[in-house]
């Protein structure tokens, strides 16, 4: 029997709360939009002396991931969070970060990228960094941002993985909107992410490492990347496991694709984070009226899951996939690529079609995903129709 507590609170109050289950050992952040409150929050359980943590107050985000760094080389567990430009600030640190195998678990809030100024949610700040060496995990509601707080913990940290994780969810979306949240004990989530033991520390004078040595031409470099790019592709075995294991003690069960009324669909909707609820409620729609949809949610965008994608999808007549950020210069968002991709080889691909949507915060009303059903059935009758779509615009040409 699970005793359930069962609270109303914001996406970054149930991360605060997550983290003061947590209870790291240092915690590093800066201050921005929309990923302030946490922090906010945070601070005030540091306050009242309900966690041990040290929380350094650092003068910017780049400050506040090479304090991390510095943190989790010592030997400690280390946890911070950020949003957009921060999270561009940190760029330099994050290949450091990675490149170092440190366990690090950096919240990120989602939201767009300047110019123009914008502070709401899009997907352009997490999607610029997927080739940083980090796992990136989606949520989709308050409940699933505390969930893979605590997960992201036990993640980073095992032995077979030890990488950096960053957790996403949407900018005010789910970060400033109630929603109802179960809350493990104090004692449960202990348990489950248990004592941290690191691999190794700067501050053990026994046992002396070198961590970030000069290793240019003729070094081990290029073999250090085979390694670590390994290490990060087999974590999405050790990222199940985990999510089996906290299915147990939470009775929340998760995975690193997940799928949604999949086994005679035809057509597919793919999509990462809080958009998942109104597809989910269209497809329902959608299903009343004879349309055989199914829903494809982004868990794990790093590493990507590809295999699971093509089985999943290789059977669809149309693949419907959702980008809330750009990739200029290429044609079509960066999840469409990688679905492409995915499904390379098939001897009977689905037709695929992209839709950009949700920039800068832009709502997506409901009748634009009936639009873009409409365009992909046109495209399934032998029309001849545009593989990429920006919907919801002002104007056509901007």
């Amino acid at each position: 029997m699970i005793t359930r507590q069962v609270l109303a609170l914001t996406g970054n109050a149930a991360v605060a709360f997550a983290l003061k289950q947590i209870n790291p050992d240092v915690v590093a952040a800066y201050p921005i939009t929309p990923q302030t409150t946490i922090m906010e929050e945070f601070s005030q359980y540091v306050a009242n002396g309900e966690v041990d943590t040290e929380l350094v107050r650092v003068e910017s985000e780049h400050s506040a991931m090479s304090a991390s760094i510095g943190a989790a080389a010592a030997g400690a567990r280390t946890i911070t969070s950020t949003s957009s430009q921060g999270l561009a600030l940190m760029w330099e640190e994050l290949y450091i970060a990675s490149g170092l195998r440190l366990p690090i678990v950096l919240v990120n809030v989602n939201r767009s990228l300047s110019a123009p100024i914008n502070i709401h949610c899009d997907h352009s700040d997490s999607m610029g960094a997927r080739d940083s060496g980090w796992i990136q995990i989606f949520c989709e509601n308050a409940q699933e941002a505390y969930d893979m707080t605590i997960i992201a913990v036990k993640l980073a940290e095992d032995k077979r993985v030890r990488l950096p994780v960053m957790i996403n969810y949407d900018g005010f979306i789910i970060s400033h909107s109630i929603d109802r949240v179960e809350i493990l004990s104090d004692e449960k989530v202990q348990q489950f992410i248990g004592e941290y033991k690191p691999e190794f520390s700067l501050l053990d004078r026994n046992n002396p490492v070198t961590m970030g040595a000069f290793d240019s031409l003729g070094g081990f470099y290029y073999e250090y990347k085979k390694i670590q790019c390994e290490a990060i592709d087999n974590s999405l075995q050790v990222m199940q496991e985990i999510f089996d294991s906290f299915e147990l003690i939470s009775h929340r069960q998760y995975r690193t694709v997940e799928k949604e009324m999949i086994d005679d669909a035809e057509i597919i909707f793919v999509i990462a984070g809080s958009f998942c609820g109104s597809i989910r409620e269209k497809i329902n729609e959608y299903r009343s009226r004879g349309i055989k949809t199914g829903l494809v949610k982004v868990r794990s965008f790093r590493p990507f899951p590809d295999n699971s994608y093509r089985e999943i999808l290789k059977n669809a007549k149309a693949v419907l996939i959702f980008d809330r950020s750009t990739t200029p210069g290429a044609k079509g968002g960066p999840l469409y690529i990688e679905i492409l991709g995915s499904l390379y080889g098939v001897e009977k691909p689905p037709e695929v079609f992209n839709f950009i949507y949700g920039l800068g915060g832009r709502d997506l009303e409901l009748d634009e995903i009936d639009k873009s059903l409409e365009i992909t059935e046109k495209a399934l009758r032998g029309e001849v129709v545009d593989r990429v779509h920006w919907i919801s615009l002002k104007k056509k040409e901007v």
